[in-house]
């Protein structure tokens, strides 16, 4: 898979994932259990590394206690808030 032209939205997404695992207390290793995931694809997830598909999205919006809709809008939130490059 080709890197992610848009560097800014894979880093909303990864602090996201940070700061809902961070609110939820666990740790990456509970997040992939929950996602049913490997705990090194999702260390590459929140270091901005990788470009999950839709599907991974899916599973990491659930794991993560939210509706799809709604840790969308939380990375849309983040995407916005970041400083243009």
């Amino acid at each position: 898979m080709r890197p992610s032209g848009n560097k800014r939205l894979l880093d909303a997404l990864a602090t996201e994932m940070r700061a809902r695992r961070t609110e939820l207390d666990i740790s990456q290793e509970e997040l992939a259990l929950r996602c049913t995931l490997d705990r090194p694809y999702v260390t590459l997830l929140e270091g901005s590394r990788k470009q999950p598909t839709l599907s991974v999205l899916y599973k990491i919006a659930v794991a993560l206690e939210l509706s799809f809709s709604q840790f969308a809008a939380r990375i849309d939130k983040r995407y916005k808030a970041l400083p243009l490059e």
